[in-house]
C-alpha cells in the first residue's frame, strides 16, 4: 500500500483553444457576464440543477448585475402540496428506501396559470437586464444569455445531510437525509437530468458551484469541447469516500485519508451518475458532475452497441466496501431483472461481484444459502430477529467461505451474500446500487444513531433457491479462465456470472502489453503493483500514469492502448470490467 500515491484529484486538461475560457470566484464571473450585457434589453436565465443554492445565487445576481426585473423560476411552480402529490406515486408511499424512477419532466412541475404570468411580466419588461434564476428557468424565458448552474450529485447528497436544501419545489431543509435522497434519486435527479439533456447544446456558460464562495464560470464551447476531448484518451473521476456501520481501516492507510471519521466503509471510484470531473484550465479547475459526459458524448463513451442497449446511462459500477478492522456487511440479496422492471422502472439489476483487493487472516465472505434450508424456516428467524427476540442465526443458514486476497466471487440477483470482516473488497457491479434488499443487520444502529431500514418481505420475493452452499462453491467463486499468455503476461476470464451482461478480465504483466478493444467502454483498476502507465499505440492520446488501486476509464472511442508496468520489469496486475458485445 501506497498511500502517498494515491490521486485523489484525476482531472483532464482542457485544450487549446479554449484554456482561457474560464473565470474564478465571484468578481471575475459577474465582470464576464456584465460584459455579456449589451443593447437596451438582455435577459439572463440561469438553470439550476437540483441542489444548488439557488436563492443564494440569485441574490448574487440581483447585487452584482443590478436587473430591471427578477424572476425567481419557483414562483412560476405548483405549491408545495400539489407537487407532494405529483410525485406521491414515484415515492412509495411511506417505504423508507425504494420508489419508482420517475417519468416526469420539469415542466409538470409548473402551474400553467403561474408560468403565463410569469411569461407575461418578462414581455412586459421592454429594457434593462431580465434576469431568471431557478430550476425550470429555461422553460420560462427565451433567454440572450444561458448559464447552466450545476454542481455533482454527491455534493447534494452532502447538502441534505447538513440541512442546507430543498427537494425540488418544496420546501423541506431539515427533513431526514435519507428521505430527502430518496426523493432526490426517484424524483429530483431524473427531471433535472431530462432538461439538462435536453439544453446542454444551447448553453452560454456552465457555472461550477460546487464551491460555494469559489465559484467558476466557463463557456459552454469550452464545455462541450473539453467533453469531446474526454472520450478520447483515459481518464479518472474524482474519487470520494464515506463512512457506515460496518466500516474499516484499510482505506485509511493505504489512500491518505483524514483521520475523521472513525472509519470508511465506502470509498466510489467509478460511479458516474454522482462523481466529478476535473477540468484543468489555465487559471482554475472546474468540477462538473461526470454524468455530463454521459450525456454530451455517450456513443463515443460507452460504444454504439452499449449505447443502442441501455442508452446515455453508464451500467458498470466499481466501489470499494471496507470492513478491515471492521464489520460485516449487512446480509442482503438484489432483486431480479423482472422485478427491478415491475416495481422500480429500472430495465436491469445490481449483479454485481466481489474482487478481494485484501483481506485479514480468517476473513471470510458470506454467499448463497445452506443447503436444504427451508424457505419458511429461514425467513421465521429472520423476522424473529427482526422483532428482537434472537439473533439471527447465520450460522444455520448462511454458507460462509474463506477470502483471500485477488479471489473474485460472483453474485448474481438473488443471491443471498455480504462481505464479512476484515475484506477489502473492489465491488464490480451494474449501477443501478440503491436497489438493495437487506436481510439482517446484525443488530446493530446506522450512524444515526437509528435502526437500518430492512426489506426481508422483499427480499423473500426474489431470492434463488438454486443459489446455494454448493452452487456457489462450484460456480461463482474463482471462476478463472486462462484466455491467452505471452512473454512477460497473461490474460484471464475471471467472471461474472453467465447470467450477467458484465464481463471481467485480469491481466498480469511485467512488460508493456497491449489491449485490443473489445467494442464496449472499459473500467480498470490496478490491482497489484506500484504504478502502471497507460499509453496509445499511435500517439493519439497523452500518456496517463496510474497507481495502487486507482480506477481509471476507457472511453470506446479512445481505440486499443498500452499498459506498461512501472517501474519497467515490476509486476502488476489490473481487473478489467466491460458489456459483453457478442455472444
Amino acid at each position: 500500500m501506497n498511500s502517498a500515491r494515491f490521486n485523489h484529484y484525476p482531472h483532464i486538461v482542457v485544450p487549446h483553444p479554449y484554456a482561457d475560457d474560464c473565470w474564478a470566484g465571484w468578481n471575475a464571473i459577474f465582470s464576464k457576464l456584465s460584459a455579456c450585457v449589451s443593447g437596451a434589453r438582455t435577459v439572463l436565465a440561469v438553470e439550476c440543477y437540483t441542489g444548488v443554492l439557488d436563492d443564494d445565487l440569485r441574490e448574487r445576481c440581483v447585487q452584482a448585475l443590478r436587473p430591471a426585473l427578477v424572476v425567481d423560476s419557483k414562483s412560476a411552480f405548483l405549491s408545495p402540496e400539489a407537487i407532494d402529490r405529483l410525485v406521491a406515486p414515484d415515492l412509495g408511499g411511506d417505504d423508507p428506501v425504494f420508489g419508482r424512477l420517475t417519468r416526469l419532466c420539469m415542466e409538470d412541475f409548473l402551474d400553467v396559470a403561474a408560468a403565463r404570468a410569469v411569461e407575461e411580466a418578462i414581455r412586459n419588461q421592454a429594457t434593462g437586464l431580465i434576469l431568471v434564476v431557478g430550476p425550470g428557468a429555461s422553460l420560462l424565458v427565451d433567454s440572450d444569455i444561458f448559464v447552466y448552474a450545476d454542481m455533482p450529485r454527491w455534493e447534494g447528497q452532502l447538502r441534505q445531510r447538513r440541512g442546507e436544501v430543498d427537494n425540488l419545489g418544496v420546501r423541506n431543509r431539515g427533513e431526514k437525509p435519507s428521505l430527502q435522497y430518496k426523493r432526490s434519486f426517484f424524483v429530483d435527479w431524473r427531471v433535472c437530468d431530462r432538461l439538462k439533456r435536453q439544453t446542454m447544446d444551447r448553453w452560454d456558460f456552465l457555472l461550477d458551484t460546487t464551491q460555494e464562495e469559489f465559484p467558476k464560470l466557463i463557456t459552454g464551447k469550452a464545455h462541450r469541447a473539453v467533453l469531446r476531448h474526454a472520450v478520447t484518451r483515459p481518464f479518472s473521476v474524482v474519487p470520494f469516500f464515506d463512512p457506515g456501520p460496518w466500516g474499516g481501516q484499510w482505506m485509511r492507510k493505504a489512500f491518505g485519508l483524514p483521520d475523521r471519521p472513525s472509519n470508511y466503509a465506502w470509498g466510489f471510484t467509478c460511479v458516474p451518475e454522482e462523481n466529478s470531473l476535473l477540468l484543468e484550465f489555465n487559471t482554475a479547475r472546474v468540477e462538473i458532475p461526470s454524468i455530463n459526459l454521459v450525456f454530451a458524448e455517450p456513443r463515443a463513451l460507452l460504444g454504439e452497441a452499449v449505447f443502442d442497449r441501455f442508452g446515455a446511462e453508464f451500467p458498470i459500477r466499481f466501489d470499494f466496501l471496507d470492513t478491515m478492522s471492521g464489520g460485516n456487511l449487512s446480509l442482503q440479496v438484489h432483486p431480479s431483472p423482472d422485478y427491478a422492471r415491475e416495481h422500480f422502472g429500472i430495465s436491469y439489476t445490481q449483479d454485481e461481484s466481489y474482487y478481494l483487493l485484501d483481506a485479514e487472516p480468517g476473513a471470510q465472505v458470506l454467499l448463497g444459502h445452506k443447503a436444504n434450508v427451508v424457505v419458511e424456516e429461514l425467513f421465521a428467524d429472520l423476522d424473529a430477529a427482526q422483532r428482537g427476540e434472537k439473533p439471527f442465526d447465520d450460522v444455520r443458514f448462511v454458507a460462509r467461505f474463506p477470502a483471500k486476497k485477488h479471489d473474485h466471487f460472483l453474485i448474481p440477483s438473488g443471491t443471498l451474500h455480504c462481505s464479512g470482516s476484515g475484506c477489502m473488497v473492489l465491488e464490480i457491479s451494474a449501477t443501478p446500487y440503491i436497489f438493495t434488499f437487506k436481510l439482517w443487520d446484525w443488530n446493530r444502529m446506522g450512524l444515526d444513531g437509528l435502526p437500518r431500514p430492512v426489506n426481508a418481505a422483499r427480499g423473500r420475493e426474489v431470492l434463488r433457491w438454486d443459489c446455494d452452499e454448493d452452487c456457489a462453491r462450484h460456480h461463482l467463486i474463482n471462476q478463472i479462465e486462462l484466455i491467452d499468455g505471452g512473454d512477460g503476461w497473461r490474460e484471464e476470464r475471471t467472471g461474472l456470472h453467465e447470467t450477467v451482461f458484465i464481463e471481467t478480465r485480469r491481466h498480469w504483466f511485467c512488460k508493456p502489453v497491449r489491449h485490443q478493444r473489445t467494442g464496449s467502454v472499459e473500467i480498470l483498476n490496478l490491482v497489484e503493483g506500484q504504478a502502471a502507465c497507460i499509453e496509445s499505440p499511435d500517439g493519439s492520446f497523452a500518456p496517463m500514469e496510474v497507481h495502487y488501486a486507482e480506477t481509471f476509464i476507457l472511453p470506446s472511442a479512445a481505440g486499443d492502448y498500452i499498459i506498461r508496468p512501472l517501474p519497467e520489469g515490476s509486476p502488476c496486475a489490473t481487473i478489467k470490467a466491460f458489456v459483453r458485445t457478442k455472444p
